[in-house]
């Protein structure tokens, strides 16, 4: 009896010793069974060992059992002097110390996983098209931002944009650029012609437009509804803390004519902050505060409670808004881009114009975030910062929040005395038939109060070994020009005031010319550079043999007064590519 009793703290002791060393040298692992899993373990170990001991008469050596995940304040030095002294058959833990090593030493430690969600429209870039076979060239204007602020998100972060965040068209309107203010209409047309950059034989021609600048005392009063997504994705504080800085900045521009509202959506949509007087800012900072995240994303359910909240408290010749805020992760209700659309164009005609924000990273729906704003007659940035927040909403809050004029198209005729082929430089996705142009039932971009827009076509002279290939038309002869002058190109533009249903035209003539680089402006040469840092972070077949030290050169004598830094921002995130991009 007196063996048996030494067996079975044999076996208890090795048990301890099992569980003790395999918190000490490796580490905690992962709980694998519970106390009473492990206590019934050991007393079935003690029944066979008595029983094989009362035939054999000697010590068996126990299989050994995994470890719990237990704290234990000992070293390995103390576990093997206890082991010493208070036991007698080292042997069989000899070789469960052994067997455990193996099993454990150096396990690597679990690392979380990180998943990259973000979703973009494809790089589609546009190609040359002959002149003579199409002269036209049709578009809507573009006044968002947000692919730069997205753009310089990604390289301060380490790493290139992907091809399809890079959309040319918004990192030229990122900057304002220095254009006649109109004198006579809301919209000027202004242009400039001269070298293109990265291919020497051919001609850049930039084409601005300047809206019309009003003081704030002639502003209109502003109904505006926040649309704010809580949802769990927006737990972050890139998102919904960043989120609320901004519009408590925002909230400071407010006066006693304005009115806002605020619907926070999650897995459901409720009124946060009911139509509140603009000189209420307590009131209104309060319901911010209250703003916490959690649940799915229902974005649909609260675009509609949002408009109709806008419509209940319409001002008639006033600013109507809604501003989203979200980072388009939508997973409830309306999801698909395609009703999304549907939804955002059938809620546009009650008057109400719509500002979409984004935030975040990593589960980013930008391809979501653009549609909303190209059909919900609405602007759209992207908000990485407070600096950012503050540029968009309270430095850009006239041209941000109050359009001047609706459906603004441009319609380019192209001389093809002059003109052998063309390309117009971004824009992919906002690009018109040429019959809707004349079409005032076809939607497309508005223009706020002092906007600046800017458009690059880059041109190739006619009998260039450069033009595309294209069969002889059958049908009509393509050598006969009814103009023998010097006009390069006829820019023809329409837009509808805020309040009317019928276009007014405008047009200017580009005169051809053959000036140097040099004898360019500030702005030309920026936007040339601007162009040309997009057509890299695209990997545009059409950039030629064009470097970013060009680049960066080209933009340092050309910042002008640059009072924001913006310019020379810029300067910084093209250096940093040229690093990355090896």
């Amino acid at each position: 009896m007196k063996k048996i009793r030494q067996m079975k703290s044999t076996t208890l002791i090795l048990t301890s010793l099992l569980i003790l060393q395999g918190c000490s040298t490796s580490g905690p692992v992962e709980k694998q069974v519970d106390e009473t899993t492990t206590i019934a373990a050991v007393e079935d170990k003690k029944d066979m060992v008595e029983q094989e001991s009362s035939t054999k008469h000697q010590t068996v050596p126990a299989e050994p059992i995994l470890p719990v995940a237990i704290q234990a304040d000992m070293s390995l030095g103390a576990l093997l002097h206890k082991r010493k002294t208070s036991m007698t058959a080292g042997a069989p833990a000899k070789i469960a110390l052994n067997y455990k090593a193996e099993m454990f030493h150096d396990r690597p430690t679990p690392q979380p996983i990180q998943f990259n969600r973000e979703s973009y429209n494809s790089a589609n870039v546009n190609p040359f098209v002959t002149t003579s076979n199409d002269p036209l060239s049709t578009f809507s204007i573009d006044v968002d931002t947000a692919s730069y602020a997205n753009v310089r998100r990604f390289l301060n972060n380490g790493t290139m944009p992907p091809p399809g965040a890079v959309r040319i068209e918004e990192m030229l309107n990122y900057f304002s650029y220095n254009y006649p203010e109109p004198q006579d209409s809301p919209i000027r047309i202004s242009s400039e012609v001269g070298p293109c950059l990265w291919q020497p034989e051919n001609k850049l021609v930039r084409i601005g437009l300047k809206a019309k600048s009003l003081s704030n005392k002639e502003l209109p009063p502003s109904n505006l509804v926040f649309l704010i997504d809580v949802s769990g994705s927006m737990n972050h504080p890139n998102k919904l803390v960043l989120l609320k800085k901004s519009m408590n900045m925002l909230t400071e521009q407010l006066t006693a004519k304005d009115r806002v509202s605020i619907v926070a959506y999650a897995g459901s949509d409720r009124v946060v902050l009911p139509p509140t007087s603009g000189d209420k800012k307590e009131i209104i900072q309060n319901g911010i505060a209250n703003l916490n995240s959690g649940g799915s994303t229902h974005a649909s359910k609260g675009i509609q409670t949002a408009y109709q909240l806008a419509r209940q408290t319409f001002m008639p010749g006033g600013n109507n808004r809604v501003i989203l805020a979200s980072d388009g992760d939508f997973n409830v209700g309306i999801t698909s881009r395609d009703q999304l659309e549907q939804l955002i164009v059938k809620e546009r005609e009650s008057g109400v114009f719509l500002t979409v924000l984004g935030f975040g990273m990593g589960n980013y729906h930008d391809d979501t975030m653009e549609i909303l704003a190209d059909k919900g007659n609405g602007n759209y940035s992207y908000i990485d910062t407070l600096l950012e927040a503050k540029k968009v909403l309270i430095k850009e809050r006239t041209s941000t929040f109050f359009t001047l004029a609706r459906d603004v198209k441009l319609q380019i005729e192209f001389n093809p005395k002059l003109v052998g082929a063309y390309r117009l430089i971004g824009y992919e996705n906002r690009t018109l038939a040429d019959e809707d142009f004349n079409n005032d039932k076809k939607d497309a971009g508005e223009i706020g109060v002092g906007h600046t827009v800017t458009a690059l076509y880059e041109i190739v002279s006619p009998g260039s070994k450069q033009l595309p290939a294209v069969d002889p038309l059958k049908y009509q002869s393509r050598s006969q020009y009814v103009d023998d002058s010097n006009e390069l190109l006829t820019v023809k533009l329409r837009y509808k005031a805020t309040e009317t249903e019928k276009s007014t035209l405008l047009s200017s003539v580009v005169i051809n010319n053959d000036n140097i680089i040099d004898t360019t402006s500030d702005d030309f040469r920026f936007v040339s550079s601007v162009a040309g840092f997009g057509m890299l972070l695209k990997k545009s077949d059409h950039r030629g043999k064009l470097t970013y030290q060009e680049l960066i050169e080209l933009a340092r004598n050309s910042r002008g007064s640059d009072r924001e830094g913006y310019r020379a921002e810029l300067i910084k995130l093209i250096e940093m590519a040229e690093i990355m991009d090896k």
